[in-house]
């Protein structure tokens, strides 16, 4: 059965579409997120990027692009595409802690639910389609059998759920070119060693979208700069490499736009969903709430009364003792303030400026949220005594306020209808969707972002 939540979103899609637009039929608009290029790359000298560069010397670029909390994967890629924050569109984070089930649920990479069961406002390929538009999504989050992309490879790693929630025709195509999408799940079980033959595939399939179908929107999701910063931290060699890889990534598929005689009909835009921290240190957050004498032992218990999820440089804090639920926020609002490393305590009163509901209005948001400093992660361990964990070796991570500096995301748009050399100084990644859906011809209602319309060429 499909969720109520789902069917009213679907009717809102058909109400978000003016019919009084012309949609352009003739444009294409191709969305790329490069996972983790945060915007401090484009002005480092050691980062070789030579096709992002070219395109924003013809194009428009922001210096540093606002993101979503916790500045993880799954919201910040949902919010690219819906043009509103985690509170509205339900991705809240990685993951959520469920009070009713007593368990984590994951949402990435798309286990268990598919696109309409979990995002809850309309997305720009929704109103696309709505007006009659052709869309296409490869390894994009949150998207898993949308029935709004007409053609999809859907970012999830179990093979069997990848291959169902697929195009069956695409499948079928891809085969006898040869391009090798059985290897999914061969290659993310690899890990950070599978990622660059995974960018490699999802670029083959773009292209071949291109090629074959010209989708009118094509959203396309690149993956392996984000998991060697995490191996190495920011702005390391391995980087680096991931950055110039994912580059010519994206000059491959300008060449295919080029050679399908699509490139004056066709509008890049060059994305990120976070930027990246290096930290040396771990916040064992639940060896606090043990130190409180609100959890037992190790792992989930019945029987405690809070909980602390990990999101990166984020964490979210569930307090499960509904009868003193407000005393024991107080108490440990109070004593993580205290915590080496935790730089930002966020109260349920803050919870509207950081693009979050209260618990009360859904039961899956934490009760605080909480933002590591700079040289610091949150851990999801609870064993031992030790509340400051100390790594291995420099590491790279994510999650953290969206108002600190480091965590600006990328912005490129080039193409037909942008206006060359246009250097915008701060942006929403909410502007990013109501911004391509006016480029082709229709509109999102009710964003919280705008249209970049000073990008756009007269």
């Amino acid at each position: 059965m499909i969720p109520r939540f789902a069917l009213l979103a679907a009717f809102f899609v058909c109400g978000l579409f003016n019919a009084s637009a012309e949609p352009k039929k003739d444009h294409h608009v191709i969305l790329i997120s490069v996972d983790g290029l945060a915007h401090y790359y484009f002005d480092d000298p050691k980062c070789h990027m030579p096709t992002i560069r070219a395109m924003a010397a013809k194009g428009a670029r922001a210096k540093w692009m606002g993101t979503s909390f916790p500045t993880v994967t799954w919201p910040n890629h949902t919010t690219l595409v819906t043009g509103v924050h985690a509170g509205r569109h339900g991705i809240i984070g990685n993951n959520y802690y469920d009070r009713a089930q007593n368990k984590v649920i994951p949402l990435i990479p798309d286990p268990l639910f598919d696109k309409v069961e979990i995002v809850k406002a309309p997305t720009v390929y929704d109103v696309v389609h709505a007006a009659g538009l052709k869309t296409a999504g490869v390894c994009w989050p949150a998207s898993r059998n949308a029935p709004t992309l007409d053609l999809q490879l859907p970012d999830v790693f179990d093979q069997a759920i990848f291959e169902g929630a697929s195009t069956p025709s695409l499948l079928a195509e891809l085969k006898e070119k040869g391009i090798p999408y059985w290897k999914q799940n061969q290659w993310c079980q690899a890990g950070n060693a599978g990622k660059p033959q995974r960018d490699w595939m999802y670029t083959r399939i773009a292209q071949h979208l291109v090629e074959a179908h010209q989708p009118n929107f094509l959203a396309l999701h690149l993956v392996s700069v984000d998991a060697l910063e995490h191996a190495t931290g920011r702005q390391s060699e391995e980087a680096y490499w991931a950055i110039t890889d994912s580059d010519r990534c994206i000059r491959d598929l300008i060449e295919t736009v080029e050679a399908a005689g699509l490139a004056d009909h066709t509008t890049f835009f060059i994305t990120a969903d976070h930027g990246f921290i290096t930290y040396t240190e771990e916040i064992a957050a639940n060896v606090v709430l043990r130190e409180e004498g609100l959890r037992e032992g190790q792992g989930l218990r019945l029987k405690q009364q809070a909980y602390a999820l990990s999101q990166g440089g984020a964490c979210f804090v569930y307090i499960l003792d509904e009868a003193n639920r407000d005393a024991i926020r107080d108490r440990l609002a109070a004593r993580y303030r205290t915590v080496e490393g935790v730089e930002v305590v966020i109260e349920p009163k803050e919870f509207a400026k950081f693009g979050h509901q209260l618990p009360s209005e859904n039961p899956h948001e934490p009760d605080l949220m909480l933002s590591a400093a700079d040289g610091y992660s949150f851990s999801g361990k609870d064993d031992g005594d030790l509340v400051i964990i100390p790594t291995d070796g420099p590491k790279g991570s994510h999650g953290y306020s969206p108002f600190h500096d480091l965590m600006g995301a990328s912005f490129v748009a080039s193409g037909a209808g942008i206006k060359p050399g246009v250097v915008l100084d701060k942006i929403s990644n909410t502007d990013v969707a109501p911004t391509m859906a006016a480029m082709l011809g229709v509109k999102m209602e009710e964003v919280e972002g705008r249209v970049l319309t000073e990008i756009f060429a007269q």
